[in-house]
This record gives structure tokens, sequence and C-alpha cells, in this order.
């Protein structure tokens, strides 16, 4: 970022009107670049309209919206009316939770959960498919909270303010997550019916709502417990939850330190022990729990209307709780805290069995009791209302608006596809809600580092359009390294994407051959199976050869095998290497007719046929005879075409100082010579390759006349 009184180049998006401040923003593959134009004539205009971006809700800090708004917001500083202003280009990642390092357990772990899901989609049926899912809505749950203690524990080891901020935030989202996700399990995967329904939701709202254990501790490490200030507050907080044992063991301390209330304790007592409940074991019908509900609560009524616990103010509120008095059970709203454990505590001891479809009912007059106009409803309020409501596509909406990432709605989502809940809504669009959330958040992926592996999985399971945004996103990835390439690479082959095999094999072929790194070039090229690629490297380890006098990167050359007939060039390449092998190994009659074949069969370049004449020159100066009359004939053939063509043609890749296989050089001047020189040169080893051959033609002659003869 420059300083304010730099002047930075103007850089504007496309399509911006520079003369007014306007923002303008285009989007990337993960990114979106805003910048704001020149000049202003209402400087306020643009903050004003960045700070009225919603802040979605008071648990998560801000969704994407609100948090681009606000980066935008806190980066770029408000100018005088009429004041020129630099303008700037601020990049807005879409997903930036998948940057936060604490956050990469979930996104690892969420995904061999999700994984899991997938393969035993088949497996099971009836009960035990319903139990197997309920497992995987816990192991989701479990992830989100080991994920939500480690942020604590960032946050609480962190001495910078801002981290620690941002970590406290973060540790608000993962909680209302688990909150939200826990409630969607109780009643859309587990689907609990009246009876189990209640003990779920009071599960629900103890494990999530009031932490009471320091409060408890603190009380009972006391002197004198039940004097503590504390003491009648941690009894209704156990009561609201419907935690009878605890607040019956609280009040035994009562008994004990306050003997004249011991009669009142014992009926309390008594009724909090009857007190009916449903069962998970199904042992009792519900008209059985209602009428002993009933007998249990009309007991409940005698004793307060009799007046037994009218000397006991702490006590006699316990048993208007017990009765479902709404207002008694407002009056402890502090403890409360939220209108959903008011709802579970009102149906605990009003409607016990409560049956699912009836929840829409209690829950809006509970938060319209609880919240009695004082407070509109925040977002987290409304998901919890729409899933009270069994509105399952409201839920889903309104977190993708409001959380922070595309995590939470898409593994919610698949868990409820595969639950059969989402089967009948489809988008206008063609795919359905599961698919398009999952390319959400596996797009988002992509744009990490490292977690785009994980992004690979999830398109691989969406059917409709998972394969196109993989071959969309892969082309994306920056191939830094060779290792992070092969790994993009197997990734392709196993999923038969030639096309991006081709591509990832060229760009990091032309890597290679920018670094001069041939033998690796080479290598690509021959795995994208690009013939063009691969003939124009095949040309720069010649001129290297030519260059050099010998060949690089032998052991890749010498093992091309069917690989070297992807283009002439290369074929020619692995030949004339072959060439030189059989010529080291002095096995001069089979390396005589290689280099014969090629130069007949057309496959060497013609500008290379000098640099072959010159290697043949030592096997025709041999003391045995090499070549027959019938091949010296084409080599003086070869020779005549060679001088009779272009002159600029047997320049080309002439050796300055071409080795022999065996080292027999013929060396040119300095480079720096004058070209008659070159032309010299070139004019020597005519000669000199014309002689041998007459000489190498005498000698067969005499040798065949000879062998006649006899």
């Amino acid at each position: 970022m420059d300083e304010p009184d730099a002047e930075p180049p103007l850089v504007v998006v496309p399509g911006a009107d520079s003369s007014s401040r306007q923002l303008c923003f285009a989007w990337g593959p993960a990114e979106v670049l805003v910048c704001e134009t020149l000049f202003s004539r209402a400087g306020g205009s643009r903050s004003r309209f960045l700070s009225r971006s919603p802040c979605p809700s008071r648990f998560c800090g801000e969704g994407r919206a609100g948090a681009a708004a606000r980066a935008l917001t806190d980066s770029v500083a408000g100018t005088e009316d009429g004041a020129p202003s630099s303008s700037r280009v601020f990049v807005v990642r879409r997903d930036q939770d998948i940057y936060i390092q604490t956050l990469r357990k979930l996104f690892n772990e969420s995904h061999g959960i999700f994984m899991g899901l997938q393969r035993s989609e088949e497996e099971l049926a009836g009960k035990s498919r319903k139990a197997q899912l309920v497992q995987v809505s816990k192991n989701y749950r479990s992830v989100i909270r080991a994920c939500m203690e480690d942020m604590h524990q960032a946050a609480v080891s962190t001495r910078d303010p801002a981290l620690q901020g941002q970590y406290s935030t973060q540790v608000s989202i993962l909680s209302a997550m688990e909150l939200i996700w826990n409630l969607c399990e109780i009643l859309f995967v587990e689907a609990a019916t009246a009876g189990p329904l209640l003990l779920r939701l009071l599960d629900w709202v103890r494990l999530h709502v009031c932490d009471v254990d320091s409060m408890v501790r603190e009380v009972l490490s006391s002197e004198s417990p039940s004097k503590h200030k504390l003491f009648w507050n941690v009894v209704d907080i156990f009561v609201l939850q419907g935690r009878m044992d605890e607040a019956r063991h609280l009040l035994s301390k009562e008994a004990s330190a306050n003997p004249a209330s011991l009669n009142m304790y014992k009926i309390l007592d008594d009724l909090m022990k009857k007190m009916p409940v449903p069962s998970l074991s199904n042992t009792q019908t519900l008209t059985e729990l209602e009428l002993k509900w009933q007998h249990w609560h009309e007991e409940c009524q005698r004793y307060l209307q009799d007046g037994t616990f009218a000397s006991n103010p702490h006590m006699e509120s316990i048993c208007k709780i017990l009765l479902g008095d709404e207002d008694a059970i407002l009056e402890k709203k502090e403890l409360m805290t939220t209108w959903y454990h008011f709802l579970v505590t009102r149906l605990l001891y009003s409607h016990p069995t409560v049956k699912p479809m009836e929840l829409r009912f209690y829950a809006q007059s509970s938060m319209d009791l609880f919240l009695g106009g004082e407070s509109s409803p925040e977002p987290l309020d409304m998901i919890l209302m729409a899933a009270f409501e069994f509105e399952i596509h409201q839920v889903i909406k309104e977190c993708s608006i409001v959380l922070s990432n595309w995590w939470f709605v898409a593994h919610l989502t698949d868990l409820l596809d595969h639950c059969k809940l989402l089967q009948s809504h489809n988008l206008y669009f063609g795919s359905n809600m599961r698919e398009f959330l999952l390319l959400e958040y596996a797009s988002g992926l992509f744009s990490h580092h490292s977690l785009w592996q994980l992004g690979v999985d999830y398109f691989d399971h969406c059917p409709e359009y998972g394969r196109v945004y993989l071959e969309l996103h892969i082309e994306r990835i920056p191939l830094s390294t060779e290792q992070k390439a092969l790994k993009v690479l197997r990734i392709c082959e196993q999923r038969q994407m030639h096309e991006q095999v081709r591509s990832v094999c060229k760009i990091m072929a032309m890597k290679a051959l920018r670094n001069n790194r041939l033998g690796s070039a080479l290598s690509w090229s021959i795995r994208a199976k690009d013939a063009a690629f691969a003939t124009l490297i095949s040309d720069r380890f010649l001129k290297d050869y030519c260059e050099r006098g010998c060949f690089s990167d032998l052991d890749l050359i010498d093992n091309l095998g069917p690989s070297m007939l992807l283009s002439d060039r290369l074929t020619f390449l692995g030949k004339y290497r072959e060439f030189h092998r059989l010529y080291g190994e002095k096995r001069f009659p089979e390396a005589a007719r290689l280099l014969l074949t090629l130069m007949t069969a057309h496959i060497a370049p013609c500008s290379f046929w000098m640099t072959l004449l010159t290697d043949a020159l030592p096997l025709l100066e041999q003391k045995e005879v090499i070549f027959s009359a019938e091949q010296t004939y084409e080599l003086m053939r070869c020779l005549e075409d060679l001088t009779a063509g272009n002159p600029d043609k047997r320049k080309f890749q002439t050796p300055r100082q071409t080795l022999s296989p065996a080292h027999h050089c013929v060396q040119s001047p300095n480079p720096g010579s004058a070209p008659f020189q070159d032309d010299e040169i070139e004019t020597t080893k005519v000669e000199m390759l014309r002689l041998a051959l007459a000489r190498n033609l005498a000698r067969v002659i005499v040798k065949e006349g000879t062998v006649e003869g006899s």
C-alpha cells in the first residue's frame, strides 16, 4: 500500500466512471478486486455506503458481505468533499476462513467424515441407516467442538488483542454452528418423536445454553453453601434445565442448615423425585405418561394452594415452576438468557408429550413472551425458529447468508440429503441444493495452497456439474513445484481428464525449457504427448550437442523406448544416441548401418547431415572396411545432395566443435572469426569427406574383387 502523500498509478477496474467516486469490482476465481475512482464530489458517500452493509449476526461477527464491507471501510479513509483521492485496488477473498490456521482441523477432519458418508450410502437401510446417519452427525459436531476448544485455547494463550478478538469471534461462530447443527440433528436426522423429543431438547439446552459448572463449584466450595449468594440461582438453573437429582442434592444442604425448613424440603424433594419424565426405552405409552403427569401436577397444585411453601419464597417459586407457571419461569429470565431455553423449560413443565409438529406454535409464542417487544430477533433466533417450524430450506438459506463460510451449509445439506429430506427441492438452473452448496464450498477450498486437494473429492461427489468445476479450477492451480504438478497430474490422470493432463505437462515442460533443463522438458512433453513440443526440445538437444560435442541427460535419451515414436525428430534423437552407443561399444558395422539409415530414411533434419557425414569419417578410416560399395555410394549421394542444396542449410546446426563418436573432432576457429573462415572450414570438411569416401570405395572394390576372385 502506498503512503498517503505518494502518487500511486491510477488502477481502475474497466467500466469505472472517473468523474465521481464509485466502487468498482471484478470477480476472479476466488477473490474480488475492488477499487474507487480518482475524484469525488461527495467524499463521505463511499464510507456511508459501506457502513450500511449489514452485520448479519451478533454471534458470528460478520458474514461474507459484512466482512468485506468492514475490511474496506477500515482500509480506505474518507476525504473532504471535492478533494482528490488516490485510487487503490483492494483484494477481498471470497472465503477468508479457509486461511485461518486453527480451522484447518475443521476442514481436514470433516472431509474424512464426508467421504465415509458417501461410501456407506447403500450399505445399510431402515433403523440401521438412521442410526448411522445420527452417528455421522455426532461426528461432525465433535469436530466442531474440538476446533472450538482449540480456538479457545489460542484466544487464551495469545497476547495480541487483535488476534484474541479474532479467536473469540471464531469461538462464537463455532458455538452457534454446533447449536444449530445439534437442533437439526434432533429434529431432522434423528426425527425424535413425542416423549423422547423433550429429552433430546433438554440435553440440547444443557449442552449449549447455561454453563453452571463454575457457579456450582464456587457454591459447593464455600464454608456454608446454603448461605452463598448464588445458592438459589444454581438451584433454579438446575430446576429450569430439569436436572432434578442435582437440584435435590443442593436442597439437602439447605435442609441441613435450616432444620425449620426440613418439612418443606421433604415435600418439595418428594415432588421433584416423583415428577414423571418420558423414557427413551418406550416402556410406557404417551397416554400412561400423560395420566401420571396429570396426577403429579394436581398434587403440586394442592401443596401450592395450601400454602405449604408460603414461608419460603424460593421453594414457593420452585413449586410454581414445577406447575409450569409462565410468569414464575419468566422471572428467571436472566438465568435462562435465551428464549429457546425458556421454550424447553416451558415444554418440560407444561407439555412434556409435545409432538414435533406442535413445536412451531410453542416456539413462536415463547420467543414473543421472552423478548416481550423489548428487542427484535437476531439472525440466530430466526434460524432456530425456522428449524422449529421444520422449514429446512429456510434454515439453509439463513445460514448461507449469516455464516462466514460455506462449510456448515455444505455439510449439513449433504447430511440432510442422505436423510432423503431434500429430494423434492431442485434449483431453477438444474443442480440441486446439495450440489450447489458443495460446489461453492469446494471452489473456496481451491483458492488455498494446500486445501485444494480436499476440494477435488467434493467435486467428485457432485454428479451434475462437479467434473466441469474441477476441470476449470484445476487449470488455475499455480504449479509452483514439480511435486505439486505431479499431484495435479495424478488427479487428472485418475479421472481421464486428458486435456488438463496435456495442459499441466505443457506448462511444466515450458518452465523446464526456460530454465534450460532439457531432460525434464522432454520428459514432460512426452507425458503430454505433444509432438510439436517434443520436436522443439529434440532440436534443442541436437543444437546443444553441436555446441558442446556431447549429449546431456543420457539416461533419459537411452530409455526413451516407444516414446521416441512421438515425433520424427525425437525418433532421430533416440536413434542418433543409439549410434553413439554402438560406436562406443565398437560395434562398427551396426553403427554404420544405423547412421546410413538415419540419412536415407529422411528423418534426420537436412541441417544435421553434415554432422552425420562427419560422424562417418572415423568409420571410413578404420583399418577394416565397414561400409560396402553400395553404402559408400549412398553416402556420396547424400554428400552431393548436401553440397548441391542451399548452403545455409549446411551451416545451420553445423557444430563449431563437432566430436565424432571416437572423439575425432574438427574444430572451428575462434567464434569471433570472420565468416569467410567458416566457409573455408565447410569446404575443408567436404574435401575430407570426398577423399575418405573415394579411398573407402577403392578399398571396397579391391576387397570385393579379391573375394570374388577367390
